[in-house]
């Protein structure tokens, strides 16, 4: 596993300069603690103050963040076969690439999206605790699914970005999902993060119940890359990182400024999609 340091915009890789990739930030030293080589002792210390449990349900396990077996039963994850499109499930494999009906109708502005889960059961539970329940420590082991279920897309990537908050939700919630995942993604992976390139211009409301215009309306104008970034998105091959998608039209329209940006391609990965199979 690459090892990284933590700026504030972005996990970058240990030996990468910034002649290397385009992303250049000087990285922060590493934390007294680990130059001194104290880590692992920090690490003994929590261990037995905070012995490794099941993140769904506290009983004990061998390893920390990790499932027991009837959690893992509960969450609802996405196997093959499923749309090469939008991840959703599908009914039947006939061991070719297939397309859902939902994507050909209304095919998606990015190439591909990947899902650890449907929205349901444990996975909705999981989102909830790190959204709303300020569980931090889950945006760990999620984003660790995550990179295995979107390896395909991953590895074919030079960007993680993650969707961003408008300044006042963040400033509300003092966190932002996406980029927790999205952090965890890249220290699995190795694949530099960049939470400053993508900003969110327009506070928008609830997409919930809203009909596929009034979606379309409500994310018009909400994303933008600053005029200065424009070199660090154009050639990219991107995966656009969120916790949940519903309908895709907030990732959709993210995939559209980084696409008029320059990017090479844009794919999204997520923890959850709410989609049913057929």
């Amino acid at each position: 596993m690459t090892s990284t340091f933590e700026t504030d915009a972005l996990w970058w890789p240990v030996g990468v300069t910034g002649k290397d990739h385009p992303v250049s930030e000087v990285p922060k030293r590493a934390p007294f603690y680990r130059r001194i080589g104290l880590g692992h002792f920090f690490r003994s210390a929590l261990d037995v103050l905070y012995p490794a449990a099941c993140v769904g349900c506290n009983v004990p396990l061998g390893e920390a963040d990790g499932l027991c077996p009837a959690c893992w039963r509960q969450l609802p994850f996405i196997e093959k076969p499923y749309c090469e499109r939008l991840g959703t499930p599908l009914p039947a494999d006939f061991g070719l690439p297939l397309l859902s009906a939902a994507a050909i109708k209304d095919a998606p502005v990015f190439g591909r999206a990947r899902s650890v889960a449907r929205y349901d059961d444990l996975a909705r539970e999981l989102v909830h605790r790190l959204k709303y329940g300020d569980r931090l420590e889950l945006a760990l082991p999620m984003g660790r699914w995550m990179a295995r279920a979107g390896r395909e897309v991953v590895n074919d990537a030079t960007l993680i970005i993650p969707i961003p908050l408008h300044r006042r939700r963040y400033w509300g919630r003092r966190f932002n999902q996406a980029g927790l995942l999205a952090k965890s993604i890249g220290k699995q992976t190795g694949c530099p993060v960049a939470a400053h390139l993508l900003k969110r211009i327009k506070s928008t409301q609830s997409q919930v119940g809203l009909t596929r215009n009034e979606r379309l309306k409500n994310l018009q104008g909400a994303f933008n890359v600053a005029a200065k970034h424009r070199r660090h998105i154009a050639g990219a091959r991107i995966v656009l990182v969120d916790d949940v998608m519903t309908t895709a039209s907030t990732a959709n329209a993210a995939s559209r400024v980084l696409l008029r940006a320059g990017a090479a391609s844009v794919d999204v990965l997520v923890f959850a999609c709410v989609a049913k199979a057929g």
